[in-house]
């Protein structure tokens, strides 16, 4: 009977057959899901069912070894998938309607590409554009690339100029990160003093990125100012549970900085147990190596232009590289020529009409699914105003 049911059984895709019908009998391939979980489980680099090696995707990238160790749950929450999976499915309802015409595959497929390509942070709202690493590293390079040329010009401008650059790319980007960015170049509040584009740049790299942890080395340093040690030790007694520093305090004065091993300490201390983006601690380490004291702007600073800081980062390149984009610079030059072209061709035309223009066909750009709502309000005004301007004519 065995035989004979097993005989009957319809035959379908294993994968829907494993998926649907339940049980090991059951499976068209038995072993092969078996096989797979006993691989990822055990993070190694062997061959799966299908002859493909595990350690590398389908388009054969190799994956990083830490997908393959971590635990689902804990990989996903560090590199923040439900976020993304939570705004993809948040715009998908906000602009159902738009997305019905061509499906809702195409549509998280599109979404998960802009997320790799970073474009998906472009005229979001802040709290999104900071909401991970990956979204500010991404809203780092695009201001970079978009704004590269106020450096290459020479272009000196102000903390409000910059701010009004950054706005471009999120129109509720606070002032109050562009003026904390200003202060690490200008060392004071005299915020209207022009700065280079790659001075802000590195600096708004630093305070933006790093901005949980800036305000908590603010607050160790002031502690440190005023004679404390952020890292103390609770002493038991028996007759009270006073606090006991670890060292004495110290007279110093605010224009004297703090003491630069006893500040890398409490730095060190704080980088083991921070849960946000702290630089790496051999790097600071390192920095802070040749100082006897510092001062708070003047670590600051030192992050902004330490080149090792900056390539674990990701985000920029090297300073020297600043201002070399080619793929950019070809992009900028192919839609040079085709505006060049048109101005050259429309005045030798002997009549106004459109027909006797250039076709030009405008490169499609990556962008957010948020504007389409916006956009959808902008055409249903153009709608608007065709219909009055069709009234009037009448």
């Amino acid at each position: 009977m065995g035989a004979e049911a097993g005989a009957r059984q319809p035959r379908v895709p294993g994968r829907f057959w494993a998926r649907n019908a339940g049980g090991a009998g059951a499976c068209s391939q038995p072993g092969r899901a078996a096989e797979r979980r006993r691989a990822l489980s055990a993070g190694s680099v062997g061959r799966l069912g299908n002859g493909r090696k595990l350690g590398r995707s389908s388009g054969g990238r190799m994956l990083s070894p830490e997908r393959l160790s971590l635990p689902g749950p804990e990989y996903l929450a560090q590199r923040h998938v439900l976020t993304y999976m939570e705004d993809a499915v948040s715009q998908l309802l906000e602009n159902r309607e738009d997305i019905s015409q061509y499906g809702i595959a195409r549509f998280f497929t599109e979404y998960f590409n802009s997320v790799r390509q970073g474009t998906h942070i472009l005229f979001r709202e802040f709290s999104f554009v900071q909401a991970t690493p990956h979204n500010r590293a991404s809203f780092l390079r695009t201001f970079w690339r978009c704004f590269r040329t106020v450096g290459k010009n020479g272009d000196l401008l102000t903390a409000q100029e910059y701010h009004c650059l950054l706005q471009l790319l999120c129109p509720d980007f606070p002032m109050e990160l562009t003026q904390k960015a200003a202060r690490i170049v200008l060392m004071d509040d005299a915020m209207d003093c022009l700065m280079s584009f790659s001075d802000f740049l590195f600096a708004f790299q630093i305070q933006f990125y790093y901005s949980e942890f800036l305000e908590s080395v603010a607050a160790i340093y002031q502690d440190l100012l005023a004679g404390k040690n952020p890292n103390t030790v609770i002493v038991p007694t028996s007759s009270s549970g006073q606090h006991r520093q670890r060292q004495p305090p110290n007279d110093c004065s605010p224009l004297d900085g703090v003491e630069a091993s006893l500040f890398y300490q409490c730095l060190e201390s704080l980088c083991d147990r921070s849960k946000y983006s702290c630089p790496p601690s051999a790097l600071v380490k390192e920095m802070l190596s040749s100082a006897q004291r510092l001062t708070f702007y003047g670590f600051l600073m030192a992050l902004a232009k330490d080149q090792g800081i900056n390539r674990a980062l990701g985000a920029l390149p090297d300073k020297g590289d600043l201002f070399l984009d080619p793929a950019m610079d070809q992009e900028l030059e192919k839609l040079v020529a085709r505006v060049s072209g048109i101005s050259i061709s429309g005045p030798t035309s002997s009549s106004g009409d459109a027909a006797s223009l250039p076709v030009r066909n405008s490169p499609r750009i990556n962008s957010p699914w948020k504007p389409l709502h916006h956009r959808r309000k902008m055409d249903a005004e153009s709608e608007g105003s065709n219909e009055e301007t069709d009234s009037s004519e009448n």
